[in-house]
């Protein structure tokens, strides 16, 4: 199995503009150097990384309950992807992942046990093992 993106830039870092394309074809959007380092329109290669890494711990998290005889309703998860600036350049420093789920018949302990172990097993965290990462697992309260 093979996924593809592609990235394409016209221009100079400040003033040029890019578009990242996924090879599905179900994202094309525009980035630039305003939409990565400052508040500016558009996507960001972070932002990417944190959707993939907050959707493969999502599926992730949902089997390994799922496994354990917990289906779950919903899980939801966020993922913080801190790009920081450096002595000489920048460097994604940490991921932070929250997520929350309603599961039915799982205590809160064995949520928050499945999600630490989901970090560490997920196939994208463990692409990024070499970030630091937190988890904040949290069972919803779920309505009644």
């Amino acid at each position: 199995m093979k996924r593809t993106a592609e990235a394409a830039w016209s221009g100079d870092l400040k003033g040029g503009k890019g578009t990242l394309t996924v090879g599905s074809g179900a994202l094309e959007s525009p980035y630039g150097f305003s939409s990565r380092f400052e508040s500016g329109t558009g996507t960001n290669p972070e932002e990417l990384l944190g959707a993939a890494h907050a959707g493969c711990f999502s599926m992730a998290l949902a089997l390994a309950l799922s496994t354990a005889g917990h289906v779950p309703n919903r899980i939801s998860t966020t993922a913080s992807v801190h790009l920081e600036k450096g002595d000489k350049s920048f460097s994604i420093t940490r991921i932070e992942l929250v997520t929350r789920g309603d599961v039915p018949g799982v205590s809160e302990d064995d949520f928050k046990r499945m999600a630490e172990e989901t970090k560490a097993g997920c196939i994208v965290s463990r692409a990024l093992s070499a970030v630091p990462m937190t988890v904040d697992a949290q069972l919803a309260a779920v309505k009644a």
